[in-house]
């Protein structure tokens, strides 16, 4: 019985328009009782709020987001850290028939009203979609556009940036990332090229069996994975 209600409860969920259905992954409150050294109360990040939103980069796909580097690095920060990824998502196509979520640049629309950090990582499945129908960036760069605007008008005094996804070996991902880096920087918008940046060596087999969450994948890190590219995401936006 009570599967059941689980389940029916669970549909009831999913059938509900995506405005009114929470997009929140997860939630944590930065704690002030907490006691950390010295040099990381008197960091940038520190106590400050973030916000994460994007696709299964933030999600984690089907692996804990406690395991991310994101969320590693609101802890070690003291944080308020809140989580927007939606597996499956994009900048630019609407794939609520599928249940990967309205675009970002429609979705933006449901983060908190306030925050210090906004980090969006965005552009893998846009890159696929294109390839598998033929298209060029064309729509992809409007809707970017559209979705950075957007964000410096709900976010004036937030610090944003965005991140590249991985130098996957396939078509258009070299196109979407160029123009992820030209769109964002014509709005004087920080990008962390993971491309070139991230230590991260999706084309490598051997490399995938030991930090991605299977060999055949090429989007999403293990726990190993996150605790490899933590440090480069914290340098850069300690920077910011």
């Amino acid at each position: 019985m009570k599967a059941r209600f689980s389940i029916f409860l669970l549909a009831a969920v999913l059938a509900l328009p995506f405005p009114l259905r929470s997009q929140e992954r997860l939630c944590r409150l930065s704690d002030p009782s907490i006691d950390a050294p010295a040099h990381i109360r008197d960091a940038s990040l520190y106590g400050k709020s973030i916000v994460f939103f994007g696709d299964s980069y933030i999600q984690n796909h089907v692996r804990p987001i406690e395991e991310t580097w994101h969320y590693k690095l609101a802890v070690k920060y003291n944080m308020e850290y809140r989580n927007f990824g939606w597996n499956g998502n994009c900048v630019a196509y609407d794939r609520t028939a599928e249940n990967f979520g309205p675009p970002m640049y429609e979705r933006y629309q449901v983060l908190p009203e306030k925050a210090d950090y906004v980090v969006v990582c965005a552009g893998h499945n846009d890159a696929t979609r294109m390839a598998r129908n033929g298209e060029g960036t064309e729509l992809f760069r409007e809707k970017l556009k559209v979705l950075c605007e957007a964000l410096i008008r709900k976010y004036p005094g937030a610090k944003l940036c965005f991140v590249t996804p991985w130098a996957v070996p396939r078509p258009m991902f070299p196109e979407m990332t160029a123009v992820l880096l030209e769109v964002c920087g014509s709005y004087s918008i920080p990008v962390f090229d993971a491309t070139r940046n991230s230590g991260i060596y999706v084309w490598d087999e051997e490399f995938r069996k030991l930090y991605f969450q299977s060999p055949g994948d090429t989007a999403h890190l293990n726990a190993a994975g996150h605790d490899l590219f933590l440090p480069k995401m914290e340098h850069f936006l300690l920077g910011l």
